[in-house]
């Protein structure tokens, strides 16, 4: 609930609100969550066209229960160590089918169209001829979903390693470098070099450092390239966040900033 996570809230969902893009948006994260927006909207005066749900994610932290869940999606969330309650997150992609093999389902003279998302999907399907084909035939294995953790503001604890374990994307705050380590304990977040022995201990695929202290801008003594090698020297598979990048799982992890 600190400010810098969450002031730009109440503006985002006026401007979705103007839009008119919206049938209804649920809310998760801590208790008092809702008292602040609430607040902020009645103050400013603001009138949302749309429905708000909140959900408080303290049981299901604690519980260790699933947040979120639909057909393709589930949402876990855990306990972190910080001034005030702060959550980590796990999306998990659910198991998916096997690759379409569009060559096959060609040289069968099916037509390309909605059929090969049914066939991909592992459904039966009829074509206007009468042939009927099953989308088994056409797929490979199921594939293992992929999974990314983001890891709020927090110091080195177990619980990031916990709910971390073998994803292939982890998200962490790396607020100081590990020199500032006892600072880091203070006010309860993490070094560089903490969020690194996360990422090894954890065996994750990658690991993407966040949320560094603007005493790190460029020019300083101190700058975002040395907490990067830092973390590297522990964990090479790291890379530094930045606006507007994307990471596409999908993609053995190529990086772009458009």
């Amino acid at each position: 609930m600190h400010g810098d996570h969450i002031y730009g809230l109440p503006g985002l969902l006026a401007s979705i609100g103007l839009s008119g893009s919206s049938s209804g948006i649920e809310l998760y994260g801590p208790a008092p969550l809702k008292n602040f927006i609430d607040s902020c909207l009645y103050n400013s005066s603001s009138r949302l066209a749309y429905s708000l749900k909140f959900h408080r994610v303290e049981n299901a932290a604690t519980n260790k229960e699933i947040l979120f869940e639909d057909s393709e999606l589930e949402v876990k969330t855990a306990p972190l160590k910080h001034r005030i309650p702060s959550f980590a997150y796990r999306v998990n992609q659910k198991t998916r089918p096997g690759r379409f093999d569009i060559e096959k389902a060609k040289s069968k003279g099916i037509p390309p169209g909605p059929v090969y998302a049914a066939l991909q999907r592992g459904e039966e399907v009829m074509l206007e001829d009468g042939r009927i084909f099953s989308g088994k035939e056409f797929c490979g294995p199921p594939r293992t979903g992929l999974s990314m953790v983001y890891c709020t503001d927090t110091v080195y604890t177990e619980s990031s390693i916990e709910i971390s374990k073998e994803a292939d994307l982890l998200i962490h705050e790396s607020t100081y470098s590990h020199k500032e380590t006892e600072m880091a304990y203070e006010r309860g977040h993490s070094t560089a070099t903490m969020a690194a022995q996360i990422a090894e201990k954890a065996n994750v695929n990658k690991l993407i450092l966040t949320h560094l202290s603007p005493r790190y801008n460029p020019g300083n003594q101190t700058c975002p390239n040395d907490l990067l090698n830092e973390a590297k020297a522990i964990f090479p598979n790291t890379q530094l966040a930045k606006d507007f990048l994307q990471i596409d799982l999908n993609k053995s992890y190529n990086c772009n900033s458009s």
